[in-house]
């Protein structure tokens, strides 16, 4: 444990987060009758929840909120003002700070609004979300994958290609309208009293789902919604939805929900509608929230995608036409050849984002698109590389320097194809061989996706529709 958090420590009650749930919460919110959870204000306020809540926070980093505070700044506020901020969350005074309000573009060319809480808040949220997390995680949904310790993307993929290959090739793909942004107060605060007695504590999560936003330094009351972008929103959203969760399974239904994104999977078309309309109904009335009618579709599974993928009826996991279109613009940007940057700069950036790309989409049935998609990109650095010789005289230099016989190279030199024709030529592809762009660092998706599937055996190359570039080596 670092000095500032020991500081933090020092003031904070010695007693155990443990010991209020034990004494409390005899029974999970996932039994037929609850106990209700006392006092757990104490075990959120327990040194040993504020110290790890204290370090993931700092771990996490993030931006300011809306007084400036950074996550750095936080020791020395907490130095000054801890014993009054304990004193205030004890007796329930404590009242959360507006949200600074972010907007992130979505890949559908729409704009997602984060709502980033102060760093002091997020300190408070985290401390509470481990403490609710205990209580709740265990109730929820076997089919429920998303922010949930020990759950991922990844398994809500694999359980959804499973129910495919089972049969059930038709998905009832449900999109519920700005969920976030549409989170019903009183129902939510509803399904928490339920499980929660601690007033403060509901006095304090309602206070988190009341603070206004602020945008261009005018803040605004909000009197639904759980902005994206603080701790304890993901949580939320898991208790709220969790009765949606409880009704699938009590009609038996096949499914997979990550946060909002529900993929229900039967095996008709018209069974399909039915569970489309019916559960659009128990959404709305039950939920009061709005199924989206534009982007939800009762559709053959590989005409829709799921976090990113494309399932097939045989159950195999695909790239999505969607997911390859994002990395396509993402490496645009990257090796823009106007940027002004060091072709060392530009690897490392692809570098970062391919591998975080290639260990998402490790799922895939087989390495042919990935096969492409390197042709494409490598082509992208050879014309980058190019376009950094900038004169003629110096192109030429670079090509004889990689074993461009000098009468070749001047032939290229004096050819009036532009940048991205010339990635393509002969004397490109002799200069920049495969092994040249293994040596500066480049990533290649097939060699990283070969890697991280060792352990399976290598799937038949297939045919895919949707190429993603011509002809290159």
């Amino acid at each position: 444990m670092g000095r500032e958090t020991q500081t933090w420590a020092k003031s904070v009650s010695t007693k155990s987060a443990d010991e209020p749930l034990r004494m409390a919460q005899a029974t999970t919110a996932s039994e037929d009758r609850p106990a209700l959870a006392h006092d757990l204000m104490d075990a959120i306020l327990a040194r040993d929840n504020l110290n790890k809540a204290y370090k993931k926070v700092k771990a996490n980093k993030g931006a300011a909120g809306v007084d400036g505070m950074t996550v750095k700044d936080m020791s020395s506020w907490l130095k000054a003002h801890k014993d009054d901020l304990l004193e205030r969350l004890r007796n329930g005074n404590y009242h959360p700070q507006a949200v600074r309000a972010v907007d992130i573009p979505k890949p559908d060319g729409s704009m997602r609004r984060l709502g980033i809480p102060t760093a002091i808040d997020r300190l408070i949220q985290q401390a509470i979300l481990q403490i609710l997390q205990e209580i709740y995680d265990p109730s929820f949904s076997e089919s429920s994958y998303g922010f949930r310790p020990k759950r991922s993307a990844h398994q809500a993929l694999q359980a959804g290609a499973n129910y495919v290959a089972e049969g059930k090739g038709i998905v009832v793909d449900m999109d519920l309208e700005k969920f976030f942004d549409r989170v019903n107060h009183d129902k939510l605060m509803g399904l928490l009293a339920q499980t929660i007695a601690d007033k403060v504590l509901l006095k304090l999560i309602r206070g988190y789902l009341e603070a206004g936003m602020m945008v261009g330094g005018i803040t605004s009351p909000r009197q639904e919604g759980t902005p994206q972008g603080g701790p304890l929103s993901p949580l939320l959203a898991n208790v709220l939805l969790h009765p949606l969760d409880a009704e699938l399974e009590r009609r038996g239904h096949r499914f997979c929900r990550y946060a909002d994104d529900c993929n229900i999977y039967v095996k008709s078309i018209k069974a399909g509608e039915r569970v489309m309309k019916s559960i659009s109904q128990f959404i709305e009335r039950k939920l009061k929230l709005k199924v989206n009618q534009t982007k939800s579709a009762v559709a053959k599974v590989e005409e829709r995608k799921f976090l990113g993928y494309q399932i097939t009826q045989s159950g195999k996991l695909w790239l999505s036409a969607p997911s390859i279109a994002k990395l396509k613009i993402r490496v645009k940007a990257i090796t823009k050849r106007n940027r002004g940057v060091k072709l060392e700069r530009v690897i490392d950036e692809l570098k970062s984002y391919l591998t975080g790309w290639m260990a998402y989409y490790r799922l895939i049935a087989t390495d042919y698109l990935l096969k492409r998609l390197d042709m494409w990109i490598r082509r992208k650095i050879r014309c980058y590389r190019l376009k950094q010789c900038k004169r003629r005289k110096g192109l030429v230099r670079f090509l004889i320097s990689r074993g461009v016989t000098a009468r070749q190279a001047r032939e290229l030199n004096s050819s009036g194809k532009g940048w991205w024709r010339l990635s393509q030529t002969p004397q490109a592809n002799i200069a920049m061989t495969n092994d040249w762009c293994r040596e500066i660092g480049l990533v290649s998706l097939a060699e990283r996706y070969k890697a991280l599937n060792s352990f399976k055996k290598p799937p038949d190359t297939m045919s895919m529709s949707g190429g993603v570039g011509g002809r290159q080596r």
